[in-house]
């Protein structure tokens, strides 16, 4: 399904890119070429703002947390949230789109974790605009737009509150705020998930640079129950400048249990706070983030590719953050928004040494659904707990009944526990250890003690499994599987040493016992316990198997 975390980030550079060697800070596409083209995502690690070639326009807009059951397989998916960063600019009423645009530019600035797109429309005016999703606000997105006029000219903008196709029940509300400083308006909708499980909503609003009372005038237009809109009229003279702003706030009862309310509040501070005050709040998060850097002398381009892929790490996680990552993350709804071993194996080691805070919500999750993985290992006649291979918001098996990974890939498990192990080793929290670190331990090398066959001295077997590589299913005694039970067996008993609790004297006799079988010629040679180093051998195993 998936070879390795290198791949993962390839994958998220799909927007058709023009090395600039001279900035490694830059991913950009300069003319944008729309066929083909997959976007680049900006996020906070609980938003993700995915980009279009279409002015003025987000593709997709990803919550962290918000799963319900639609589309294929009979599984939770990642919801889309309502679009409430797309806009409308007409220019002496001519509706800007691709087709009547010219030298369009985009860029994501991984420093600053903004998306910028440039663009001329004819002799009429150049047009900038940035948008962010607010690292200081994780529920809450801005976009900056800039316009510059080439001539006299008349712009018409509005921006648009689009509710996904999957969304039931949409209601759509606009309302004023009058106060004697300032005027909030509020473009608001809110709808159900597709099975009513979630309420979700969006909120937004314009930020304006003019004093109180010299605003544009707003007006309201409801085109139909999916889309609606507020829009203003603005003259701005050959030569000028005019820059305005557009903030919302998207979050469901995932979330937040009035989640209506809330995203509105939400609109409402970020308004007030001002675009400028945000900005400076989000790059002063974003500049803490790169206090944890890899620096690369001599390879321009190799920075650049390095830092892409520790800007995608950042992007889709934060700290306090209740979720864990799936293989692409914010960018989309690929692989459904579930969580794997990826996230154990490739993207979390990476974060434990960058920035162990970032990667503590992410061995914190599978704490949070042990239960759960308990209850697994209950109804499949197994001790301790036994992890799912794909898991959403509740931890329960989540892969579709059509891939054999979900029954059988078992080393999912043992994935769990040497990354608990591991957050203890990079954090020295021994608090962690004992609270929660022991019991991901315990209850995984158990699993592990109830798994085998015991078919006598060095024959603990480990059978009928899919393997690391997923093609190689039903398998008996894979190498990576067995070398990683052993290695949670192990790691299970040094904890246990370390909190001066007795270990399950069943833990070494199992993992001196689970063979590794070595194969020549496709025939099989003798069985080799593993009894040293085996965190080694199982790093060498994988590698040969990738």
């Amino acid at each position: 399904m998936k070879n390795n975390f290198c791949n993962f980030l390839i994958l998220m550079l799909v927007l058709p890119i023009v090395i600039n060697a001279q900035n490694e800070w830059l991913i950009s596409a300069a003319p944008v070429d729309s066929q083909p083209y997959y976007g680049i995502t900006a996020a906070n690690g609980m938003i993700g703002l995915i980009s279009s070639p279409n002015p003025f326009e987000v593709k997709e807009v990803v919550l962290a947390g918000a799963y319900d059951l639609y589309g294929r397989g009979r599984v939770s998916n990642f919801l889309k949230s309502f679009n409430l960063l797309n806009a409308q600019i007409a220019i002496d009423g001519s509706q800007i789109q691709k087709t009547n645009i010219q030298e369009l530019n985009q860029s994501l600035d991984m420093r600053n974790g903004s998306f910028t797109t440039t663009f001329k429309h004819g002799n009429k005016a150049k047009i900038s605009y940035t948008y962010y999703a607010l690292r200081n606000m994780p529920f809450t997105v801005l976009m900056n737009i800039s316009i510059e006029a080439l001539s006299d000219i008349e712009i018409s903008a509005a921006s648009k509150m689009e509710a996904p196709d999957a969304l039931r029940d949409v209601q759509n509300y606009y309302n004023e705020i009058d106060r004697p400083h300032t005027t909030i308006s509020l473009l608001t909708s809110s709808a159900k998930s597709p099975t009513c499980k979630l309420d979700m909503c969006a909120s937004n609003s314009f930020i304006f640079k003019e004093l109180h009372g010299n605003e544009p005038r707003i007006i309201h237009e409801m085109w139909d129950n999916a889309m609606h809109l507020m829009k203003f009229s603005k003259k701005i003279k050959a030569g000028e400048q005019y820059e305005f702003s557009i903030v919302g706030s998207s979050i469901t009862s995932a979330h937040h249990s009035d989640p209506l309310n809330e995203a509105e509040r939400l609109t409402i501070i970020a308004k007030l706070e001002g675009a400028e005050r945000l900005v400076l709040k989000h790059n002063l998060a974003w500049n803490k983030l790169w206090e944890s850097d890899i620096e690369i002398y001599g390879d321009k381009v190799a920075q650049k590719e390095v830092r892409s892929m520790l800007y995608h790490l950042y992007s889709f996680v934060r700290a306090e953050s209740p979720y864990s990552i799936s293989p692409m993350g914010l960018s989309g709804l690929g692989y459904n928004g579930h969580v794997f071993w990826d996230t154990e194996l490739w993207m979390f080691p990476a974060l434990l040494v960058m920035n162990s805070e970032l990667a503590k919500p992410l061995i914190n999750y599978r704490f949070d659904r042990l239960e759960m993985a308990k209850k697994n290992a209950f109804t499949k006649g197994y001790r301790g707990a036994m992890f799912p291979w794909e898991s959403a918001d509740s931890g329960a098996e989540e892969t579709p009944v059509w891939a054999l990974s979900g029954p059988f890939e078992h080393h999912i498990t043992a994935c769990v526990g040497i990354a608990a192990w591991n957050y203890f080793t990079v954090s020295k929290d021994t608090t962690w250890l004992k609270e929660k670190g022991w019991p991901l331990l315990e209850q995984t090398a158990d699993f592990w003690a109830s798994r085998v066959e015991r078919k006598g001295p060095k024959q603990y077997e480990i059978n009928n499994v899919v393997a690391a590589d997923e093609w190689a299913e039903n398998v008996n005694n894979n190498a990576f599987t067995n070398a990683a039970a052993i290695t949670n067996l192990q790691f299970a008993a040094k904890a246990a040493k370390i909190l001066k609790i007795p270990a399950n004297k069943d833990w070494a006799l199992v993992a001196a016992n689970i063979p590794i079988y070595k194969w020549k010629m496709g025939l099989q040679e003798n069985m080799i316990p593993i009894r040293e180093n085996p965190l080694n051998k199982l790093m060498l195993i994988f590698c040969h198997i990738l």
